[in-house]
């Protein structure tokens, strides 16, 4: 099972997700994510096999109780690259409040993920939300201009809460759980299933 951890977003952030997809719409090269399925990874598995599952959602569980982070709000907006403007290989969209408990929550799953022998990450922690993925440098100049000088596709009243703001500001949520994902690889892409709920608190 090719499985990763996660906060999804919820199913009424998807049309503001694809609405700022769809601003990059003219960048040749980009390769979209499904607004439906956007989420953070918390921590990347890869290939599980299935018994080891049990102990596996055990290590989930008390990750998320010593991580000490109970429901909280986060605010998704913001736009970054990686691994820079120079050479782009995603385009993300960022997390403008609640990235310390999503950051809080990572450190906790990659200590007791490590422990059981999953590959530690490579590199440092950036909450995120994928959008889309460069596959050519095509309409990578366009990317790099709609990123560094962001025009807001249409006013609204949260974006007026953060007006320094570099990027657009999609939408707030709470956050009350983390899951353990199957991502399973087809013609139009993964589709993804929840295998566990850990719940916040």
């Amino acid at each position: 099972m090719r499985l990763f951890v996660s906060v999804d977003l919820p199913d009424a952030l998807a049309p503001a997700v694809a609405a700022v997809q769809g601003a990059f719409a003219d960048a040749s090269g980009l390769s979209f994510t499904d607004p439906d399925q956007a989420h953070i990874t918390l921590k990347f598995l890869g290939e599980v096999d299935q018994d080891r599952i049990p102990a596996l959602e055990a290590a989930l569980e008390t990750a998320v109780d010593e991580s000490d982070v109970t429901p909280f709000s986060v605010t998704y907006g913001g736009l970054g690259v990686f691994p820079d403007l120079s050479y782009i290989s995603v385009l993300w969209l960022g997390v403008i409040e609640g990235g310390d408990e999503l950051t809080r929550l990572h450190k906790a799953i990659e200590a007791r993920t490590t422990a059981l022998g999953f590959d530690p990450e490579s590199h440092d922690f950036t909450p995120h939300v994928t959008l889309a993925r460069m596959e050519h440098a095509g309409g990578k100049e366009l990317v790099q201009d709609l990123v560094t000088d962001w025009e807001p596709i249409a006013s609204n009243a949260l974006a007026a809460q953060y007006p320094g703001e570099r990027g657009p500001v999609v939408g707030e949520t709470t956050v009350e759980e983390v899951r353990l994902t199957e991502s399973t690889l087809g013609p139009d892409g993964p589709v993804y299933e929840t295998v566990t709920t850990i719940s916040l608190g």
